[in-house]
């Protein structure tokens, strides 16, 4: 009877070295979600208040924002990422922390763009009142 050994293979994220990444962060009044893609769309790693330990209304601190972005970050600095490009979109109260805690890593800010939706025709008025 021949054994077979099992190769240790390292995980998916580990293989890749990419050099520029997109960071999308996504502040609620809830919460914040932070997902990091590389240029083709494809989601590379991401993080939110709630993975990192938060609940409740601390999920929508600016410290709950930051924690999330360093959390992805360190994966990042292992990949060899050197360059950064951030959409926020939102207007909860993490958006500004966990862009000012990507810019205290060692890598370099291509652009950072605001994608928050703006409302063109605005929602739906009352009905008119029947006396």
């Amino acid at each position: 009877m021949v054994l077979k050994q099992r190769k240790l293979v390292a995980s998916k994220f580990s293989k890749r070295k990419m050099l520029r990444v997109v960071f999308y962060i996504k502040s609620t009044f809830n919460n914040t979600i932070v997902s990091v893609t590389d240029f083709n769309g494809n989601v590379v790693a991401w993080s939110s208040s709630g993975t990192c330990g938060f609940k409740g209304a601390r999920k929508s601190t600016p410290f709950a924002a930051q924690s999330s972005v360093e959390f992805l970050m360190k994966k990042l600095l292992d990949q060899g990422v050197k360059q950064v490009e951030v959409n926020v979109s939102g207007a909860g109260s993490g958006r500004d922390t966990a862009v000012r805690s990507i810019q205290a890593f060692p890598i370099g800010i291509n652009v950072i763009r605001d994608i928050t939706s703006i409302p063109y025709n605005g929602c739906r008025p009352k009905k008119k009142r029947r006396v």
